[in-house]
């Protein structure tokens, strides 16, 4: 038997992590592999814990584990993942420090596709590179490393004698349902939505993949164009053992497409209003899927999903149509005021920072999010991860190769007619030129859920949002700041 340790990278950024800390799902679906395997197995999660890479290396001398392992990404979808890769890396540094004889291990969507560059120079303390899907890769390198057969296992790439060896891809996984997360390694207290404060938060997975081609998103590839979905009636027992066992009041349907197949998901929703559990969902999906759905969205309602995201990203046709979205304009709006009829909050994305973007672009960016009215507006920096296939397209305008800063909030590419300056002034000319209105619209609702919860949700992002950006070059009146809107 061996001794594992999990350990999430210490990466902070302004963003997901503003409005609340969830569990790393992927970390504990891999150390339920690892103790089903007969393994000791611990999670150290250094980033919800606000910890430091000093933390880390005290724990690897208490834990004295034989493996550790991280992986490259942020919960949710891990959307970013690339961000974290250099913490990541240290981490491995780290336990090579403590102890040379650790075999270290890494992870997840950057790694899957950049192995050749983490591992090219020998400088990295990287023994194994687990690629794509990565409970079954673990189980058998956890078993074939003591016998001298690591280098034999299917979907890893290592460095051999000066070169970088890629073996062939492990299978999927075909029952979903075989997985089991472990939960119990988790410290639950550190999972709290801080929208709702007091409500735990979990993060649960009802299915793998996605067949969208969005030209700047891993999701695709890394599943290998292969979706696969949990069923139902287990998907809604493990939500009731966490509820019962860990006290947990929201949940974040972590799939990039949970509503794929409409009979599934009625079927999940329908199970949901059964159980009256009582607590409530945030999801992300499709617009085209809440157009179809728009019969049995008050399911959803029912079922406790309060929040729903998508990305609508852009009104300019031709922008859609190069991030290959597969979606149009008026879909979002659509589906946006299906949601609201239905009493969904909706959140939703529009992205700033092309290579074509001009202050008349931002400015139309900023009235296509007021004329489409999200309940909550986000404005990611497009960030072409290099992975992705914008990042050829982009390639002669990135001006940032430091990993940490690919974090949806930092420029990385350098318009023709912008400076890299002025994205991040725009970025905040974005939020507060959007939020002027909003927060007015909203602090006139009468007293309730809704109101509670978005002005909750506003002054958690606009604080935190204040420490990372100048808006006094934003254009803005200066009677409207920070504080301000705090105070409402």
């Amino acid at each position: 038997m061996s001794k594992i340790l999990f350990v999430t990278a210490p990466y902070h950024c302004w963003g997901v992590q503003v409005v609340g800390k969830w569990p790393p799902l992927h970390l504990a679906y891999l150390a339920g592999a690892a103790l089903e395997a007969g393994h000791e197995a611990r999670i150290f999660d250094a980033m919800n814990k606000g910890l430091a890479f000093e933390d880390i290396r005290q724990e690897i001398k208490r834990f004295q584990p034989d493996f550790v392992m991280t992986l490259d990404y942020l919960p949710v979808t891990g959307a970013i993942s690339t961000a974290t890769v250099p913490d990541a890396l240290r981490i491995l540094d780290v336990a090579k420090e403590v102890n040379p004889a650790i075999v270290t291990l890494l992870g997840g969507p950057h790694p899957t596709f950049m192995f050749n560059e983490i591992l090219e120079d020998g400088k990295n303390h990287v023994d194994y590179i687990l690629k794509g899907e990565p409970e079954q890769t673990l189980k058998q390198l956890l078993a074939a490393i003591p016998d001298g057969k690591g280098k034999d296992v299917k979907g890893i790439a290592y460095r051999e004698g000066g070169e970088v060896v890629s073996n062939t891809n492990q299978p999927h996984i075909v029952e979903l349902d075989s997985l089991s997360a472990a939960w119990h390694l988790l410290d639950w207290d550190d999972y709290q939505y801080r929208v709702a404060p007091g409500g735990r938060m979990a993060s649960i997975l009802t299915s793998r993949g996605c067949d969208m081609e969005c030209a700047f998103c891993s999701q695709r590839m890394f599943w290998r164009e292969d979706w696969r979905c949990r069923k139902p009636e287990n998907v809604v027992e493990e939500m009731a053992h966490l509820i019962e066992t860990y006290n947990i009041g929201f949940f974040t349907l972590i799939d990039a497409y949970p509503t794929k197949h409409r009979d599934r998901w009625e079927l999940f929703l329908d199970l949901l209003i059964e159980r009256k559990f009582g607590v409530q969902l945030l999801i992300e999906t499709r617009v085209e899927d809440i157009i179809r759905d728009a019969d049995i969205l008050h399911k959803y309602a029912e079922a406790g999903i309060i929040h729903i995201y998508i990305g609508a990203e852009s009104a300019d046709k031709d922008t859609l149509n190069s991030l290959n979205k597969g979606t149009s304009f008026e879909q979002n709006k659509q589906a946006l005021d299906l949601c609201r009829e239905a009493g969904i909050i909706t959140e939703a994305s529009f992205m700033i920072g092309f290579p074509n973007e001009t202050w008349d672009s931002i400015d139309s960016t900023i009235e296509s999010a007021k004329y489409l009215n999200p309940d909550i507006a986000v404005f990611p920096v497009v960030t072409p991860m290099p992975f992705t296939p914008i990042h050829a397209d982009m390639k002669d305008r990135i001006r940032v190769w430091d990993y940490s800063k690919y974090n949806l909030v930092t420029p990385i590419v350098e318009p023709f007619e912008m400076t890299m300056d002025e994205i991040t002034q725009a970025l905040g000319t974005c939020y507060m030129k959007f939020y002027t209105e909003k927060v007015q619209e909203i602090v006139a609702l009468e007293d309730g859920f809704k109101r509670r919860y978005m002005m909750s949700a506003f002054k958690l992002m606009m604080k935190d949002h204040g420490k990372h950006f100048d808006f006094s070059a934003s254009g803005m009146p200066m009677h409207f700041t920070t504080d301000a809107f705090v105070s409402y």
